[in-house]
């Protein structure tokens, strides 16, 4: 019943296409009454010769002729039905499949950091492409072969028995064996290939995990390591995999051997029942063509069953991803925000990971259209983990945030973020131009626009340098740029977007000294007229912040002014005593 679900949800995916598929059902059923009329009409000309010794010349002729007639003229539209449907299904499938993966690309793209930290991508594009290539091959084979045997199977076959209700039996109980056998092999079958199908992620997922750390991989040479582990997952999947293919190769025989045996049993009892009057030659003739049309089919049938068993657990990971609902979901009629002004409040907000303990508690802040506050306070003190709330990347568990006065949930989550721009410590770059990161801030962005932001980001000069200039490619996460650069390029990304509400999450941590000096004058130039958060170990990049925040242990445990803060004597002054006697390492650029 799975297996059927399955199947069923599958097809409920040419939704769009519903038409072409009702379409593509008329003319499989046309052509399923074509097929039949095939062997009907060969046993007919075989009685008509039979019977000739006992009519005229002419008469055989003329019956002889309207049957072959009759018998052209199926076979030609057999063969126009058999055209429209593989050249419509074709596109049918094509075109569902890439919407299909459109659909879950565009769902992953939207689901919240709480499913993305528990699924690896190298999986996520795994399930995407396994998923909707066997829906492909599914869709193709239901319209161009098996929806014909399904009503050949359901509709046509019960009509032989009021041709000879003996040999129709013989067919129909033909039938039933190959059901049965077909029935129980799943039944051994469908778990062993979700193991499978389980391995197959994991081995896509770890491969992935590798390739993205390949220099990690390398400096701490774990090659050998990674290769082993590797091979570990491929020989679990031979392991579940092999008893599987034994089962389908026993059917596949079975299905070889049932061809002989049928064939034989309709002669057999044909002549019995010829001999005793009860079936003619013809009829002989014509269950011998139903048989061998059948067999052919249900050969073809037990093929695309067995295809459905391996390919079903891919096809059913990828519902699942399609199914899987958002920690953060968006309110039916979610107020579309017009541009903020930039009113921020954490009213008592407290928050834990799904399962974890408190992380945050009770944080009650404001920050006031224009100014700039700074969170400052040791790893994983519950700075970043605030600025995610405002982000709407989680919810509060308790509490609730607030944009000028809007609960974060009533407002939609494209309107929310539209006004937000975030630096973020980790500058992240798409593998294409640094033209196309840029406009990520702002799409329609001309040139002139893009050489402003990126001259106050201190990024234009560099750029200008590259061999390409502005169309030159940053490789895979912006690997053919210094660290430095691809802050710098970040910066500039936000500066376009120019959004009344900014983060900046060590934004300069990756920059010299000099080039810092540089950079936090365009910021300040930046966070004139926008509430700003600005998170920062570097407590020399906070001074001028209109409020200072001290996190510790994932509560408030300070804030006010620098000067106050230094005189207060508290967490705030040790950090700031800290620092002083220790030299900041070297920034990476």
């Amino acid at each position: 019943m799975h297996l059927l679900r399955l199947y069923a949800r599958v097809l409920r995916m040419l939704g769009p296409d519903k038409w072409v598929a009702v379409g593509l059902a008329a003319a499989s059923v046309a052509l399923a009454g074509l097929q039949f009329l095939e062997p009907v009409l060969f046993g007919r000309v075989v009685d008509v010769l039979g019977h000739a010794s006992t009519s005229s010349r002419e008469a055989v002729w003329a019956e002889a002729l309207q049957l072959l007639a009759l018998w052209s003229a199926v076979g030609f539209s057999s063969i126009g039905a058999n055209m429209a449907i593989s050249l419509l299904s074709d596109r049918m499938a094509h075109r569902n499949r890439l919407m299909a993966m459109g659909r879950y690309f565009e769902h992953v793209l939207a689901m919240p950091l709480s499913f993305h930290g528990d699924v690896q991508s190298g999986r996520l594009m795994k399930v995407m492409l396994a998923g909707s290539d066997h829906m492909f091959a599914t869709w193709l084979a239901f319209f161009r072969e098996h929806l014909t045997t399904f009503i050949a199977l359901l509709v046509l076959l019960p009509l032989t028995l009021s041709m000879n209700w003996r040999l129709g039996l013989l067919l129909i109980g033909l039938v039933v064996v190959f059901a049965v056998l077909v029935g129980y092999v799943i039944s051994k079958t469908d778990k062993a290939q979700s193991q499978v199908e389980r391995y197959q992620s994991e081995l896509a997922g770890n491969a992935q995990d590798a390739l993205s750390n390949i220099m990690v991989v390398q400096s701490f040479t774990r090659l050998n390591s990674e290769a082993r582990m590797f091979g570990d997952i491929v020989r679990n999947v031979l392991d579940h995999q092999f008893p599987v293919l034994n089962w389908w190769a026993v059917v596949s025989v079975m299905t070889r051997a049932a061809s002989t045996v049928t064939v034989i049993a309709i002669f057999v009892l044909g002549t019995v029942l010829h001999l005793d009057g009860q079936a003619t030659v013809g009829e002989i003739v014509t269950f011998m063509g139903f048989a061998t049309m059948l067999i052919g089919r249900l050969e073809g049938a037990v093929g695309f069953v067995s295809r459905l068993v391996f390919h079903g657990p891919a096809i059913a990971e990828f519902f699942e991803v399609m199914d899987a609902r958002s920690s953060v979901p968006e309110k039916p009629g979610a107020l579309a925000l017009p541009r903020a002004r930039g009113h921020v409040h954490f009213d008592h907000v407290a928050f834990a990971y799904p399962g974890g303990s408190r992380i945050l508690h009770d944080m009650d802040f404001e920050a006031l259209p224009g100014r700039a506050v700074a969170l400052v306070g040791q790893t994983g003190a519950g700075k970043s983990t605030a600025m995610a709330l405002l982000q709407r990347l989680w919810d509060p568990v308790e509490g609730r945030i607030t944009l000028d006065g809007h609960d974060l949930r009533d407002i939609a989550l494209e309107s929310l973020r539209r006004n937000i721009g975030v630096v973020f410590q980790e500058s992240m770059l798409f593998n294409r131009s640094i033209r196309d990161n840029l406009l990520v801030g702002k799409p329609d962005a001309t040139q002139e626009e893009l050489e402003a932001a990126c001259r106050m980001a201190e990024a234009h000069d560099f750029i200008t340098r590259q061999p390409r200039g502005y169309d030159t490619m940053v490789g895979e996460r912006g690997s053919s740029l210094s660290g430095g650069q691809r802050q710098r390029l970040a910066i500039a990304r936000a500066l376009l977007k120019d959004p009344p509400v900014l983060i900046l999450d060590e934004a300069t941590s990756a920059l010299d000294a000099a080039t810092e000096a540089r950079v936090q004058k365009a910021l300040k130039a930046l966070m004139e007229g926008r509430t700003t958060f600005v998170i920062a170990h570097r407590l020399s990049t906070v001074r001028d912040a209109d409020e200072i925040l001290v996190f510790e242990g994932g509560r408030i445990v300070e804030r006010g002014g620098f000067e106050e803060l230094v005189r207060l004597g508290g967490r705030f002054a040790d950090l700031v005593r800290t620092q002083l006697s220790t030299p900041e390492p070297a920034p990476v650029h």
